[in-house]
């Protein structure tokens, strides 16, 4: 499933921006105490414990606003309702409950979400007490929180957290979902086209002209197999200091989901503009989010006018994209069609790959034969013994290690550890997850 996001709103002041800057972990939204100074949606991908999701910030909703900004302010916050998997209402404890209060309330009641009610500001124990007003809103139990002091927070996340499922992994159904992920303009969706044969996505050379991912199913044959097939084509990502507020702030996060919702992800890189960092950033999100990845290089009918070698593009690409784990390298042009077969092949390959079942005694056999090789750090007379091993998820690979002592093993042994079991058992093209673990 996808990554859920989670919009705060309620009206103008209350604090929305610094709650979101608290649990974002970083200054992104701007806070004053003027109201309305949140004109546009702003989104962070955000972490709570082991839980991932997406931090929507909000404009201020207001029933009856002079800002001329406010009918394209309301589209916007309508939108991160409509498309929010849950809200964190937020009301002001040290006011009190205002009509603007209740008109919000009334508003975000007809979408019919999960909601949760943070009494923000409630930093001593009069305004504690003041935050029962939030009853009356008939919004669930009503929770103090002061964002500014850090207080409150974990109870209310805590509360968020119950109302989202509790396994953001995609299921592995009978058919491949596919990600197309880019930067702006690389041919994404002129990809889509020439892979699915039927013009379903929009094609312009106007950088940002997807704004929402459109699903296309397909089934590829190869010989006597038929494979069902999932496209998402997305709209591009810039790096985040390059992307605009607003709709285009918005597709940036529907990319984010979309990878989150593949199983192989496809980024598409293009032969005139050859790995730049918007690239790496896009490669990044795939990877944090443990997909298998394909390398495509598309527009490559023009490498012999710009003086391209395909050996030295592999090298720079493998040289750049550290976290490729030896996934394949498409070169291809959905102008001409040269390589799409190629592509389709490489995705069905790659998945295989990432859901690939290791028998378990011979997963027994390489992990302790890599331990005998290497043997694990040790501090004094505290070592590092395993009890057990066991693949405990495909899709991705994920292998859980019973150990003593298991905060011993440091990044460098997790990482000998990862290219042992690449080389007995394979897995190119996707990352692997390893947890270590005390006890049996």
């Amino acid at each position: 499933m996808a990554i859920p996001v989670i919009a705060i709103v309620g009206r103008p002041n209350v604090g929305k921006s610094t709650l979101f800057n608290r649990l974002a972990g970083s200054r992104i939204a701007v806070v004053s105490d003027i109201a309305g100074t949140t004109r546009d949606r702003v989104s962070a991908d955000a972490k709570w414990e082991s839980r991932r999701y997406i931090l929507v910030d909000t404009a201020g909703i207001e029933g009856n606003s002079g800002d001329i900004f406010w009918p394209d302010m309301r589209t916007q916050v309508l939108k991160a309702l409509e498309d929010a998997d849950a809200l964190v209402f937020v009301m002001d404890a040290s006011e009190g409950l205002t009509p603007a209060d209740r008109d919000a309330a009334n508003l975000i009641r007809r979408y019919d979400k999960p909601v949760i009610l943070a009494a923000n500001k409630a930093d001593n124990i009069e305004r504690e007490q003041a935050a029962v007003e939030g009853y009356e809103l008939d919004l669930g139990d009503p929770i103090p929180i002061s964002a500014y002091h850090n207080m409150g927070i974990s109870d209310l996340m805590i509360a968020v957290m119950d109302t989202l499922p509790s396994d953001p992994e995609p299921e592995i159904g009978d058919e491949i979902r596919i990600a197309i992920v880019g930067r702006p303009n690389v041919g994404k969706s002129a990809l889509l086209n020439a892979l699915t044969g039927e013009d379903r996505a929009l094609v312009s050379g106007i950088p940002g002209t997807t704004r929402d991912p459109v699903d296309s199913r397909y089934t590829y044959v190869d010989g006597d197999t038929g494979t069902d097939m999932l496209f998402i084509d997305t709209a591009g990502l810039r790096r985040r200091g390059k992307t605009e507020q607003g709709i285009e702030k918005y597709s940036a996060l529907r990319t984010i989901q979309s990878i989150e919702r593949s199983h192989v992800t496809l980024i598409v890189l293009d032969a005139t503009e050859f790995v730049t960092a918007q690239d790496l950033h896009v490669g990044g999100f795939a990877s944090d989010s443990a997909r298998g990845m394909v390398v495509v290089v598309n527009k490559w009918d023009l490498a012999r006018e710009l003086k391209l070698n395909r050996d030295d593009a592999v090298a720079q690409i493998k040289d750049r994209f550290k976290f490729l784990h030896d996934s394949p390298i498409v070169f291809t042009s959905a102008l001409t069609g040269r390589g799409l077969d190629a592509i389709l092949k490489a995705a069905v390959t790659t998945f295989g790959e990432w859901t690939r079942e290791v028998p378990p005694g011979e997963l027994t056999r390489v992990v302790i034969d890599a331990l005998a090789a290497h043997p694990p750090p040790r501090a004094g007379y505290r070592r590092v013994r395993l009890r057990k091993v066991a693949q405990t998820r495909m899709g991705p690979p994920t292998f859980t290690f019973h150990m003593a002592n298991p905060e011993l093993i440091h990044f460098s042994y997790r990482r000998y550890l990862d290219n042992r079991l690449r080389d007995a058992f394979g897995f190119a093209g996707s990352p692997l997850r390893l947890r270590f673990v005390g006890g049996a």
